[in-house]
């Protein structure tokens, strides 16, 4: 028996918001491992004091989750999903700006707060467009797919951070701003695709 149908990437909706399932991870885990192998090997901090330091990423993907229902009832899901790639585009920018002005390790904190922020906002609603994409006999099968697509970001968002950290071409302070600009582009992509979502999207039944 077929193990996954090639029917489920028929559907343009399901696709774009796999896309951005795909990009929020990448981007999530990325940021966290450019900014931890930054703080511990360059800036020389302990294993602890960079886990203090991103508990500001992990505060602000609890409170906007936490308002994801509030959030849903005032906003459609594009909105939530395009306003996400923004805020998270904010950070990484905050990322950058702040890292350069301000030699503090606080200057770290804005950045991973606003991320956060943005990260929260979107993921719940990147969900809900995949899964009501298609009728209840189907929601295991996209429901695998799109853990499968968030498992894949992440492994991207590894991958392609860990080369430019530790490539020939650039090191320290310099790998650090290219990861971030590489990691700012695809915030910016997602942006993009979550604009080619329709503004209603109604849930599949049957």
């Amino acid at each position: 028996e077929v193990l996954l149908s090639t029917g489920l990437f028929k559907n343009r909706v399901s696709d774009l918001g796999l896309v951005t399932q795909n990009l929020q991870w990448l981007i999530l885990m990325g940021v966290s491992f450019v900014v931890a192998v930054f703080l511990q090997t360059v800036r020389g901090y302990n294993a602890i004091e960079t886990g203090v330091i991103f508990t500001a990423a992990t505060l602000g993907i609890l409170a906007s989750s936490l308002g994801a229902e509030r959030f849903a009832t005032r906003r459609s899901q594009r909105t939530l999903i395009l306003a996400g790639f923004i805020a998270t585009a904010v950070g990484i920018g905050l990322l950058l700006g702040l890292f350069f002005a301000w030699k503090n390790i606080i200057a770290f904190v804005p950045g991973l707060l606003v991320i956060g922020l943005g990260i929260g906002l979107m993921l719940t609603p990147s969900v809900n467009v995949v899964q009501s994409s298609f009728p209840e006999a189907l929601q295991g099968e996209i429901s695998g797919l799109s853990r499968s697509i968030s498992n894949l970001g992440s492994s991207f968002g590894t991958a392609i951070a860990g080369t430019i950290l530790v490539s020939v071409v650039a090191s320290g302070n310099r790998a650090y701003a290219v990861a971030m600009v590489v990691l700012a582009c695809a915030a910016l992509i997602g942006a993009v695709v979550a604009w080619f979502l329709p503004s209603k999207i109604e849930p599949q039944s049957g």
